[in-house]
């Protein structure tokens, strides 16, 4: 008896184990892009980490901003580790945007943000994205929600988490 429930346990074992040599990757989540699509400007971040939290700017690439700081450059996961360096009273200078889009970097002043979105955002229950043009920002709002809004109001929202913790 002993015998036969090995038997039958090694065929199991046996079925479940596969010569199947592809790799099948985890979904990504939509903030995600390959290393090879991420541009990290900051030499001050530890192995491409965001400097306010320690969340890794690869994974959360579609919503990094950066800016300068006594010719240091810092790249942050989220307009909200932007915000809470700002609440820190420092004066950062030449803040920048991913544009989802073209995954480069865009002048804050020049980006149409989608605030709110069904899309799930980075450190913030309510998703701020940022796009080069106002019409790439109208698309994905008409297919995810959310308000169009310049970088300012933005971070009005951005600035509300903090109020609203402290």
């Amino acid at each position: 008896m002993g015998k036969i429930i090995f038997l039958i346990m090694s065929l199991l074992l046996l079925i479940g184990c596969s010569s199947q040599k592809e790799v099948v990757a985890k979904s990504a989540i939509f903030q995600s892009v390959s290393n090879d699509e991420a541009l990290l400007l900051s030499k001050e971040s530890d192995n491409g980490s965001c400097l306010r939290c320690g969340m890794d700017l690869v994974k959360y690439y579609k919503t990094n901003h950066a800016a300068s700081l006594d010719e240091k450059i810092y790249q942050y996961c989220s307009i909200h580790c932007l915000q809470d360096h700002l609440y820190d009273g420092v004066s950062l200078k030449n803040p920048q945007v991913v544009d989802i889009n073209s995954l480069k970097f865009i002048g804050v002043d020049k980006a149409y943000y989608v605030v709110g979105s069904n899309v799930k955002g980075t450190m913030s229950r309510i998703s701020k994205y940022a796009f080069s043009s106002k019409e790439e920002a109208e698309i994905f709002q008409k297919k995810h929600g959310g308000e169009v809004m310049d970088f300012y109001k933005a971070l009005e929202v951005a600035t509300k988490d903090f109020k609203e913790r402290r």
